[in-house]
């Protein structure tokens, strides 16, 4: 299988903006593993800004451009420090691609980013893709690294597209304030009703969280990827995903566009 990993912030760090040191050396562990089971893997990583904040001690995620900028460019040496250093003691080789959204909106700069990365699976290495934070100023295609996820699966036309995030996956509700709200296992088509349960963009769901889930859904399963939205607490779970086991949210690609 061809699976493209994306992992948020919340899965990568501590509240306090420092890396998740146990969770993160098991999520390299899990992905070599799979690696060496002959999948191909790429992974689509936040973090970069949340790491900058905690090894400049900022004491909080700063609110002004300059500032993120300079964050991410401090946290994204951290963060590929890290995973070069945890991947090369399972003797995988990583390799680093910042991406714009200026990349995917030209044709000819999305067919050398696909180049480039065929060309990387080809030579057995993990790509690692994180929005440039460093130099992008504004949120045009891209915007988030859920959306990030579904566009660069599709663009490969990954089989598996898997979100690992701090909820275990789709809920009717808002499981944080209603306790009857009920895990989704399957969603076969993302109807209006269905996009209702993010709750809007002003919710604490929609604002960089189910919502862009959800977009990325829309994204990922139109193009005929499979995507799966599951609790990253214990990267383990990947191989119940990858396995085919009921896991998180399932989202059922278009047979058409496969």
């Amino acid at each position: 299988m061809r699976i493209v990993i994306k992992v948020g912030t919340s899965t990568l760090a501590h509240s306090t903006g420092l890396m998740n040191v146990r969770r993160v050396e098991l999520l390299c562990s899990v992905l070599s593993d799979l690696k060496n089971a002959g999948h191909e893997v790429v992974l689509v990583s936040s973090g970069a800004i949340g790491m900058g904040v905690g090894k400049l001690s900022l004491g909080g995620r700063p609110s002004d451009i300059p500032t993120k900028q300079a964050a991410a460019a401090v946290g994204q040496c951290e963060l590929m420090y890290t995973y070069d250093r945890l991947f090369s003691t399972y003797n995988h080789t990583v390799a680093q691609i910042l991406v714009t959204a200026e990349d995917f909106a030209h044709e000819e700069r999305k067919q050398n980013f696909k180049n480039t990365l065929f060309r990387l699976l080809e030579l057995h290495a993990l790509p690692i893709i994180n929005e440039n934070d460093t130099v992008a100023t504004r949120e045009i295609v891209i915007g988030d690294n859920d959306t990030l996820g579904a566009v660069v699966a599709t663009a490969i036309h990954a089989d598996l597209l898997v979100i690992l995030s701090d909820i275990d996956g789709l809920y009717t509700a808002d499981p944080h304030t209603h306790a009857d709200a009920q895990l989704l296992p399957t969603v076969e088509e993302i109807t209006a009703e269905i996009e209702a349960m993010t709750g809007g963009a002003g919710s604490a769901l929609g604002t960089g969280g189910m919502a862009t889930k959800l977009h990325a859904a829309h994204i990922a399963t139109e193009g005929g990827v499979e995507m799966v939205i599951a609790n990253g607490r214990d990267p383990a779970i990947l191989y119940d995903i990858v396995e085919g086991k009921p896991v998180g949210t399932h989202f059922k690609a278009k047979e058409a566009a496969r």
